[in-house]
């Protein structure tokens, strides 16, 4: 699609040469009857020349070529009203032009709002590079969880204050979906003061792109997705969102294991493969049960959430399982994952996601 814009701009651009030409009387112009001044003819010429610039740009993957599109679409359309009855037809690609131009300048926005949600928990991380993970540290807790944290390769290392996690996953939007949408997912977490930004791309169509943006700060939940980072499909918080939000995090401390020694969550123990872990943050709690083979490995995590935002939402059954595992800077961790929602009307798994990379204790 990069190819057909950059192509359209620059073409599009290229038909204002006709203006020009006409202007100076270099050539005679069939398809333009109207008069058109030298004056008039150096507006198109300018007009081109941005289109054109802006063509290169967005080519390059530029955000420059937001500032030539624009000035070149208000001139473009000034030009076309002048000769309407010959140009008329021009307006569609600027209409096109523009919500193109519409949809980055959201994106750009969305940008950098990510980046400065993620510069604010990382900034608020609290450093522990020099404080190491050991046996004593980990004896209070429920025997399969300290056999966990053991096979993990936590002890002996660092506590972990932050990570950045890769991800790429497919994905289904509802429960009744046939085939899967491909995605690509980066997550900061920071640990010490409990929070996350992860931002999601999906694609459903050539046309139609999915931007997400959830997080977890200061124990509030937020869910932010937009349709080519322009239209609102989802826009929630509330105390619903806090808690599912908080038990996402819980689940996902498989990833960062000395996360279970954080005076936010208590461990009850259940029997010899599971344990029972609940959060308090912030005033939002929530709970989930983390289940693990007799080798001592997790292999799942189920919390009852609310599915959805709503007034009248009820809790369902949210459940983690392991494909796979892989080790990043020395930890084992769940590498592939699958996450299902256990509904009335039958099971939806809706996530079947691939870490390809973990960065732990970052700076910001």
């Amino acid at each position: 699609m990069k190819y057909f814009f950059s192509t359209l701009i620059f073409l599009h651009g290229a038909i204002h040469l006709m203006g020009f030409v006409k202007g100076f009387k270099i050539a005679q112009i069939s398809n333009l009857q109207n008069d058109i001044s030298p004056l008039s003819g150096i507006f198109w010429l300018v007009a081109f020349l941005l289109f054109a610039f802006s063509a290169a740009a967005f080519l390059l993957d530029k955000n420059l070529w937001l500032y030539a599109a624009v000035p070149a679409i208000i001139i473009s359309t000034i030009l076309i009203a002048n000769v309407w009855g010959d140009a008329k037809f021009g307006i569609m690609p600027n209409l096109i032009i523009l919500l193109l131009a519409a949809t980055s300048l959201s994106s750009c926005s969305m940008n950098k709002m990510i980046a400065r949600e993620t510069e604010g928990i990382l900034t608020a991380a609290i450093a522990t590079d020099t404080v190491i993970v050991t046996e004593p540290d980990i004896q209070e807790l429920p025997a399969p969880v300290q056999q966990w944290m053991k096979n993990a390769g936590i002890i002996g290392k660092p506590f972990l204050n932050s990570a950045c996690v890769k991800q790429k996953a497919m994905m289904k939007m509802k429960p009744d979906q046939k085939e899967w949408y491909t995605a690509e997912a980066e997550q900061y977490t920071t640990l010490n003061l409990p929070a996350f930004i992860w931002t999601v791309n999906m694609k459903m169509s050539p046309m139609i792109k999915i931007r997400g943006r959830d997080k977890f700060t200061d124990g509030k939940g937020e869910m932010l997705i937009k349709m080519n980072a322009l239209i609102n499909i989802v826009n929630e918080k509330g105390p619903r969102m806090d808690e599912g939000t908080l038990q996402r995090f819980l689940g996902e401390l498989v990833w960062y294991p000395s996360l279970a020694l954080s005076p936010y969550i208590t461990w009850e123990a259940i029997d010899e493969t599971s344990a029972k872990a609940t959060m308090t943050y912030k005033e939002t709690t929530g709970s989930g049960t983390f289940y693990f083979n007799e080798n001592g490995d997790f292999i799942k995590f189920v919390a009852l959430r609310y599915m959805g935002n709503k007034a009248d939402a009820k809790r369902y059954p949210w459940v983690l399982t392991v494909d796979d595992y892989a080790v990043f800077e020395g930890i084992k961790v769940p590498s592939k994952m699958k996450a299902t929602w256990k509904l009335d009307e039958g099971e939806w798994t809706w996530l079947d996601l691939e870490i390809t990379s973990i960065q732990y204790n970052i700076q910001k």
